[in-house]
């Protein structure tokens, strides 16, 4: 087996034998056979060509070492993932259906594998970015999925928010947090606010996007409303590493909240644009306002969440609640929603040893993959049912 490949136990057998190609992210295949997950090593980013030939090494290790033949393989929505590209053609080679598995969809299938669950549950998923069912960018998602794992609907989800420039505006939050003032009707602040770090001719050209509606695709990722936080308290304009301005904010909130132990803060609905744009008011005063505004964001969307949760739970006759997603790294906003949960006398459970990222994707697609293939609902998954209730 490759160095840092890991075969771990769970509580209950999967309904068939699945491969599954893993994320985009943070590449890690799986094999879920019987009651084991069979894990290659991380191969990472698949914007690299050495991790991409890395998984295509790995995936036929854990064809080799499978104790019965593979029953399907799984992979994410997204049409153009190395992985996605991988997988149909192992499908292919192996004549057994290529099953794509909605991102967060797949999240919460991680710790629905590793906890054994054979009741409903909800799911709180939130990280940067997955494709949705419905061919947007999703990333902050209140989901009920059933008994069977592959049974699940999309319940809520955060506002979206516009991306000016598309993919390069999560490394810029500057754009996110301009998108916020353009949306509330303060479009004309743009420039002033952002051009002495960024320039006026960035500004100038983003504003007119946002006006024209060009190449501003919009997201209901909770990753991207950090950002979008974070630039408009000047926390951070560009980011050099992953997660760079949702730490920085973090940090900022931790602060805060140190030396305010009692401080509270409510947020009465999933739309964050009016919250943000109450933020750069407080970036002008300085450090306090700036750490105060960064606790109001992890406050105010934590007790959103919390409460659309209770309720999905109480409508759909459910007390379990899975958080899942890369978000949950932030300790604030794991603690929060923990908190606020359990108060509400509902039971919360996480992944274990996969992880809340990327990382572990490949555990839920194998997991619900083989959920469907036992019940014979291939198509529900790969349809990726996604209603409002």
């Amino acid at each position: 087996m490759n160095p840092g490949a890991q075969v771990r136990p769970l509580p209950r057998a999967a309904g068939a034998t699945v491969l599954a190609c893993g994320a985009f992210l943070k590449n890690r295949a799986c094999r879920v056979d019987g009651d084991r997950a069979h894990w290659s090593a991380l191969h990472g980013d698949l914007d690299d060509g050495a991790a991409c030939e890395a998984l295509a090494d790995s995936v036929e290790v854990l064809l080799a070492r499978s104790s019965a033949p593979v029953q399907a393989v799984a992979h994410d929505l997204h049409p153009d993932f190395h992985s996605t590209r991988l997988a149909l053609a192992l499908a292919e080679r192996l004549a057994v259906p290529a099953i794509a598995v909605q991102h967060h969809h797949a999240h919460v299938g991680v710790v629905l594998a590793e906890q054994g669950m054979t009741r409903p549950v909800i799911g709180l998923a939130l990280d940067g970015v997955g494709l949705g069912s419905d061919g947007l960018a999703w990333g902050g998602e209140l989901l009920w999925v059933d008994r069977d794992a592959d049974r699940w609907h999309r319940i809520a989800h955060l506002a979206p928010l516009a991306l000016p420039g598309g993919d390069i505006a999560a490394r810029e939050p500057w754009r996110l947090a301009a998108a916020v003032l353009f949306a509330a009707g303060r479009g004309d602040e743009i420039e002033p606010r952002f051009a002495p770090q960024v320039g006026s001719a960035a500004t100038r050209l983003l504003h007119q996007m946002l006006q024209r509606g060009l190449n501003c695709p919009r997201s209901t990722g909770a990753g991207r409303w950090f950002d979008a936080a974070a630039g408009a308290l000047g926390l951070s304009l560009r980011q050099s590493t992953e997660a760079e301005a949702a730490i920085a904010l973090e940090r900022a909130a931790h602060r805060w909240l140190a030396l305010h132990p009692g401080f509270d803060f409510d947020w009465p609905t999933l739309d964050l644009q009016p919250l943000v744009a109450e933020l750069f008011a407080l970036r002008e005063q300085g450090g306090d306002g700036v750490a105060r505004g960064a606790a109001m964001f992890h406050l105010g969307l934590a007790g959103a969440l919390v409460r659309r949760a209770v309720d999905a739970a109480r409508h759909h006759d459910t007390d379990t609640v899975v958080l899942a997603g890369g978000c949950l790294a932030n300790r604030i906003l794991g603690q929060r929603l923990r908190g606020g949960l359990a108060r509400a006398g509902l039971r919360v459970l996480e992944a274990g040893a996969a992880g809340c990222g990327d990382a572990g994707l490949a555990l839920g697609q194998a997991w619900i993959a083989a959920s469907a293939l036992a019940a014979g609902r291939v198509d529900v998954v790969t349809a990726g049912t996604a209603v409002e209730a």
